[in-house]
């Protein structure tokens, strides 16, 4: 959506456009990360709003979506990551109560996950059973379910 305003030093036009945000998100896929099945990491939110999310965040200028998968990785979870695909791409306009975002979603597995530990934006982070999520922020949910069903893989089984 463009915009146009009056310059307040030289009164000419200031175009400017309101455009969604571009973020990244990883679904971590953990195999047999209990005894019963695979498991996936999520990091419990320490800002607003509140609960448990896939690790990611905002796409720095100057970087690639898959950069900043990496990058925001590394940051939230102390995990170096080998992405594996592209799960999808989520833009609803009400996905994130905070503004309008863009998610490249992928898919990926930790290089060594002893390395796993919580960081940046991170208040906990922790491997769940595939269909076991504790309140998950955003449309995470919906994500996890996307990547479940892609994977054959309904109701944790």
């Amino acid at each position: 959506m463009e915009q146009r305003k009056p310059c307040p030093h030289c009164g000419g036009v200031i175009v400017s456009y309101q455009n969604p945000t571009p973020t990244v998100d990883v679904v971590v896929l953990v195999p047999g990360a209990t005894s019963e099945d695979d498991g996936v990491v999520l990091i419990e939110r320490t800002n607003p709003p509140p609960g448990w999310a896939l690790p990611g965040g905002f796409v720095d200028v100057g970087e690639t979506c898959e950069q900043a998968a990496v990058r925001e990785m590394k940051e939230e979870t102390g995990l170096d990551v080998m992405l594996t695909g592209m799960l999808g791409v989520y833009s609803a306009p009400d996905r994130d109560p905070r503004q309008h975002t863009m998610s490249v979603v992928y898919t990926g597995v930790a290089r060594d996950l002893k390395q796993l530990c919580a960081g940046d934006d991170a208040g906990a982070v922790r491997v769940y059973p595939l269909g076991e999520w504790p309140n998950l922020a955003f449309d995470h949910e919906r994500i996890l379910a996307d990547f479940m069903a892609r994977h054959g893989r309904m109701n944790g089984g």
